[in-house]
């Protein structure tokens, strides 16, 4: 009804008809042969009966029209609480440690167009080869297939902070495949996708811990590396141990966040031979509570390193 009344306003009025009469009449003339008839400004050539055959296509074209866009939204509507029911069935799984199952989760939409899925997967990816039982030929094969997620991730929304970070560890992870020149080469691109992460979330405490750790990865650059990048860069990535301290400490949302942040600060106080506060940071690493293999990882070394130093005084 509400598509007939639509239609119906459309049809212009018959001359001399009363209002609400919108039935075109034909004028005289020879039998089956219908000359000009003028409606209020409207001409319309040819017999009646073509005329209400197309008014018929166009009522049905036009039914079509609204069926699709119903069943378009619909579809739409449909697509967005599945993506995120998986996105919240991928969390649970991430905060629970199921790093396997996590995987074979999202691998399910590997062909998905949607930014916040993707950027998962590619961690997801990268962190099942980091597993202690993942083989190295298939490590390096997840190491690039996170890559290209985190990098299909970005493509699709660029304004997404994880997106921009998940894209630089990536990048960062295949330079251990690339050789040196192409990690120094890497490193400017990996900064500027951090700092971006940064800017899009000033909140989010990895991306500022991931600069930190950028920061000592150049600070501490043996000379030989050093060398080979000034032969290679007219202008090489560098850094200070002092810029480490503003973004794992300063800059930091919450230093105490993550056992890593707490490890860097005190390996970064060591290179600053202020061992009061290596003892420090290197104490609450030790005794952070261990979730996850890195945090055993951290913890064993943290340890090693606190005997050393203390073995030397």
């Amino acid at each position: 009804m509400a598509l007939a009344a639509r239609l119906w306003r459309f049809l212009p009025l018959r001359r001399g008809a009363a209002p609400g009469s919108r039935v075109p009449a034909g004028t005289s003339g020879s039998r089956g042969h219908c000359g000009p008839c003028r409606f209020s400004g409207f001409e319309v050539m040819g017999n009646p009966g073509t005329f209400k055959r197309s008014l018929l296509l166009s009522a049905l074209s036009y039914l079509g029209f609204e069926t699709y866009q119903v069943i378009s939204q619909a579809a739409v509507v449909h697509a967005t609480a599945k993506v995120e029911e998986i996105l919240e069935q991928a969390d649970y799984l991430y905060e629970s440690g199921e790093t396997e199952k996590l995987y074979q989760l999202l691998a399910q939409y590997k062909e998905s167009e949607d930014a916040e899925l993707l950027w998962r997967l590619a961690r997801a990816s990268r962190d099942v080869a980091q597993l202690s039982r993942t083989s190295e030929e298939e490590k390096k094969l997840l190491v690039y297939e996170a890559l290209e997620y985190a990098k299909r991730a970005l493509e699709k929304n660029e304004s997404n902070f994880a997106a921009h970070k998940w894209y630089a560890i990536c990048l960062s992870d295949v330079g251990d495949y690339e050789g040196i020149k192409v990690k120094i080469a890497n490193a400017y691109i990996i900064k500027e996708h951090f700092e971006k992460a940064i800017d899009l979330n000033p909140k989010d405490a990895t991306s500022i811990h991931l600069m930190g750790i950028w920061c000592y990865t150049f600070a501490e650059m043996p000379w030989y590396q050093r060398r080979i990048a000034e032969m290679l860069f007219a202008s090489p990535p560098s850094s200070t141990y002092e810029e480490v301290i503003i973004f794992s400490f300063l800059y930091a949302v919450d230093p105490n966040f993550y056992s890593k942040n707490l490890f860097l600060l005190g390996k970064t106080y060591l290179k600053l031979h202020n061992k009061k506060l290596a003892a420090l940071w290197l104490t609450k690493a030790r005794d952070y509570p261990a979730h996850t293999e890195e945090d055993k990882q951290i913890q064993t070394e943290a340890a090693q390193l606190l005997t050393s130093f203390s073995d030397k005084n």
